[in-house]
C-alpha cells in the first residue's frame, strides 16, 4: 500500500519519502543581483533537515527582466551557480533532493521597465502594457532557458522543474486567454512551451527527470479546463516532461464565477484527473498541510507526491511532525530525535 513514508523513484531520482517542499518565492534577494544568499541557504537546509524528501527551490529566472520582482533568484549567469550548489550539497547531506524551478514571468515581470509577453495585453488595470515578443525574441528566450537548464545541472540539481503555470511566460503562451498571436507561436499554443523542454532537455543528464508545473483551470471568463490541460499536457509528455506538479489560476483577476475552492485538497482532483488520463506521476499541492490528509492523497492514488508550502512555512520539521503523528519511522539529524519521543 502507498504511504506518505515510502520510497519514490523516477529516472535516476530516488526519494525517500513522497513529501516535497513546492518552490515558493523569498523575495530575499537584497543585492537584487539574483545571487542565493544566506537567507536561501537557512531556508532550503531547514526543510532538508526537517526531513523533506524532495526540496524544490523557487521561482528562478532565466534573465533580469524575467523576473517578477528584482529580489528573485536568477540563474541567467555562471556566478549564479556556486551559491546554489552550495545549497544543495548542505541538503544532500541530510537525505534530501534537490529540484530547481526555473521560469520567466512574462507580462508579470513587476519591475522590468516593460515586460515581454506572447500578445500585449495587461494583467490587470494597474499592470504594465507588455511589449509582444517578436519571432527571434521568442527563441532567444528557449535558448535562454537551454543555458538557465545547463547551470542548474553544474549546481548538481536532482530535477528542473519548468513553471508553466500561474500566468507566467509559458503558460501566457498555451493559454488563448493571453495568446493572441497570428504566426506559429499563436497557431499552436503549445510550440513555445515544446521547445523550451526540448532545449532543457538537450542539457540534462538522461535519467534526470524533468518536470512541469501547470496550470490545469483557469479562474477567468473564457479559460481553460481540465480537458484542455489534459491535452497540452499530453503534448508536453510526449515532448519530454516526466512529471507534473499541478496546480491552478494565477493567469488573471479572478471572477466570482470561477473562484476556486477554499476547502483543503481542492485541486487533488486536477492531479488525480492529470495522472490517470497520461499515465504519468504527479505533485498534487493546495493546501495538505494535515499529515493525515496528505498520506490520504497517496494511499488513495490521487498523486504520486504531495507538496506541503504553507505548512512548510510555519514549520521546517514538518515531515518529521508528520512522521511521528502517522506512526512512522524516519531519520532524525543529531538530538533531534529527543524532541520527537513520547
Amino acid at each position: 500500500m502507498n504511504h506518505l513514508f515510502n520510497d519514490f523513484h523516477l529516472k535516476g531520482m530516488d526519494l525517500k519519502n513522497r513529501v516535497v517542499m513546492p518552490p515558493m518565492c523569498q523575495y530575499a534577494v537584497t543585492a537584487e543581483d539574483g545571487i542565493a544568499n544566506e537567507w536561501h541557504y537557512v531556508h532550503y537546509v531547514s526543510r532538508a533537515i526537517g526531513g523533506a524528501g524532495l526540496v524544490i527551490i523557487e521561482m528562478t529566472d532565466i534573465e533580469p527582466d524575467g523576473r517578477i520582482t528584482n529580489f528573485d533568484l536568477g540563474l541567467w549567469s555562471d556566478e549564479h551557480v556556486e551559491p546554489l550548489k552550495r545549497i544543495v550539497d548542505a541538503c544532500h547531506q541530510y537525505g534530501a533532493k534537490v529540484g530547481i524551478q526555473i521560469a520567466h514571468a512574462g507580462r508579470k515581470a513587476e519591475d522590468a521597465e516593460t515586460p515581454v509577453a506572447p500578445s500585449a495585453i495587461p494583467y490587470d488595470e494597474k499592470s504594465k502594457v507588455p511589449r509582444e515578443l517578436t519571432i527571434d525574441e521568442t527563441k532567444a528566450l528557449v535558448e535562454k532557458f537551454r543555458k538557465a537548464a545547463e547551470r542548474a545541472v553544474k549546481a548538481g540539481m536532482d530535477t528542473i522543474e519548468l513553471h508553466a503555470a500561474h500566468g507566467y511566460l509559458i503558460h501566457e503562451f498555451q493559454s488563448p486567454y493571453t495568446n493572441k498571436r497570428t504566426d506559429a507561436y499563436g497557431r499552436d499554443k503549445t510550440l513555445f512551451g515544446r521547445e523550451v523542454i526540448q532545449a532543457v532537455k538537450s542539457v540534462m543528464p538522461d535519467d534526470m527527470p524533468l518536470i512541469m508545473r501547470i496550470t490545469a483551470h483557469e479562474y477567468v471568463e473564457g479559460g481553460y479546463g481540465i480537458e484542455d490541460s489534459i491535452a497540452f499536457s499530453k503534448t508536453y509528455r510526449d515532448a519530454g516532461v516526466d512529471m507534473f506538479h499541478v496546480s491552478s489560476g494565477g493567469e488573471g483577476p479572478i471572477l466570482a464565477h470561477g473562484r476556486p475552492g477554499t476547502h483543503v485538497a481542492y485541486q487533488v482532483p486536477m492531479a488525480r484527473a492529470i495522472k490517470n488520463a497520461l499515465n504519468v506521476p504527479v505533485i498534487a499541492v493546495g493546501r495538505l498541510d494535515e499529515p493525515s490528509l496528505a498520506n490520504a492523497v497517496i494511499g488513495n492514488e490521487d498523486a504520486d507526491l504531495v507538496g506541503v508550502g504553507r505548512g512548510m512555512l510555519r514549520n521546517p520539521y514538518w515531515t518529521l511532525e508528520a512522521a511521528a503523528k502517522l506512526g512512522k519511522e524516519t531519520t532524525i539529524p543529531g538530538v533531534y530525535g529527543i524532541g520527537f519521543k513520547v
